[in-house]
């Protein structure tokens, strides 16, 4: 089940923008439908670069996950919580720092990206350099098999699957692992025991990862427990009992949503449409947008491909649309008002519906606790058995 299970989370430092919806929470709204899903609001994350500022988290977190469900995050095929609900999280975060080396935080490359970026704010707390660790435990305590991230947080991932291995490496060597690992094999049924050994024996001896594969596959389909297939699956490989398994990436699509001044959007470039803009908003910040600084006059022609306002076309425009910007702006034919509203009806006709849900949703607070409780304490549940395997692999069950 793990390897169907997928982990993703925002953090809730202000509103969400078209950003956010083209770029991770329409991915979500595919992922729901085809995997196990946990999608969280990071609260705690929120700390890491706004500790000093006054947020209203209440306000957020809520406001958060209306959002989510308006644009149709579905609380029924998906799990939604709140990471502080969890506090098997900070435990987990604390006990993996023990065994973490200090180098392999400093490498990741947002770590002194985002210190250049926001060179505002003092960024040099303990809490800032382990946030890739903190990201790393919200992924293993659910044993989570994919990680959708966008090419940007591949380095994460690989942070989190080091610091697996090296959990597993240290902790995963129970006193009598052979002895119960044998008897697990014994579990499995005389047929599929002897299966599992020659996979096991053609790993071992000549490497071959299409035998470890199938062996793998093997213990998926046992009726066994959780630790004895965790077990076996170490003992393919002739490393302990794997605790805590390493995630892989989902790569997704780059989102290609251009702030209103051209370059991405980002609420700390101050260049975003939210999804609660008004029509008068959103009308706006689109007449403002800068276009191709050749076209000064209606008739000066133009290149669209100068113009940010084309980035908007190339998302929201259909052939024939765009056709016509392509004709009227290289030809003089049209106004850059003329041109930026079609893009002002598109986003408009996008935002409506999710704003009458928004507004659903908002006169119903009740439901949105209620929703983020069960969602909490459904991922609480998950949280408590991986700990309950982590301290007793450390010897803390005493």
């Amino acid at each position: 089940m793990q390897d169907r299970r997928v982990l993703s989370g925002m953090r809730p430092t202000g509103q969400l923008h078209l950003g956010h919806y083209h770029g991770v929470l329409k991915n979500w709204l595919v992922l729901q439908n085809e995997y196990d899903s946990y999608f969280f609001v990071a609260d705690w994350h929120a700390f890491t670069t706004h500790y000093s500022d006054k947020i209203d988290l209440n306000t957020n977190v809520m406001e958060m996950v209306v959002d989510w469900l308006a644009v149709g995050i579905n609380p029924n095929t998906s799990t939604i919580f709140v990471q502080s609900k969890v506090p098997e999280h900070a435990e987990l975060h604390l006990l993996l720092s023990m065994s973490t080396p200090l180098s392999w935080l400093e490498r990741v490359p947002s770590y002194k990206d985002q210190q250049l970026k926001l060179n505002t704010k003092d960024l040099a707390t303990y809490g800032f350099l382990g946030y890739p660790l903190l990201q790393s435990a919200d992924i293993l305590i659910y044993k989570a098999g994919l990680v959708p991230v966008g090419e940007d947080q591949v380095a994460h991932i690989e942070l989190t699957r080091e610091v697996a291995r090296r959990f597993n490496y240290l902790y995963g060597r129970e006193v009598d692992f052979e002895e119960k690992a044998e008897i697990a094999i014994s579990k499995m049924g005389k047929k599929q025991a002897q299966s599992y050994r020659s996979l096991r024996k053609t790993y071992q001896e000549t490497g071959d990862d299409e035998s470890l594969i199938k062996a793998q596959a093997l213990l998926q389909q046992q009726n066994i427990t959780l630790g004895d297939r965790e077990r076996l699956s170490g003992y393919i490989e002739g490393v302990g009992k794997i605790i805590l398994p390493e995630p892989e990436s989902l790569l997704t699509k780059a989102s290609k949503m251009p702030g209103m001044d051209g370059q991405k959007m980002s609420k700390s470039y101050g260049n975003t449409i939210s999804l609660r803009d008004t029509a008068e908003q959103i009308q706006a910040k689109i007449k403002r947008m800068p276009t191709d600084p050749s076209r000064i006059k209606k008739t000066d022609v133009g290149n669209p491909q100068k113009c940010p306002v084309w980035q908007l076309h190339e998302i929201y425009s259909n052939k024939s649309t765009c056709d016509w910007v392509v004709e009227g702006c290289s030809k003089a034919k049209i106004g850059c008002l003329e041109c930026k509203q079609p893009i002002i009806n598109a986003i408009e006709e996008e935002l409506f519906p999710m704003q009458e849900r928004i507004a659903k949703y908002q006169a119903d607070s009740g439901l949105i606790k209620q929703i983020i409780f069960e969602g909490s304490e459904k991922a609480r549940s998950v949280a408590k058995e991986t700990m309950i395997e982590v301290r007793e692999a450390m010897g803390i069950n005493y």
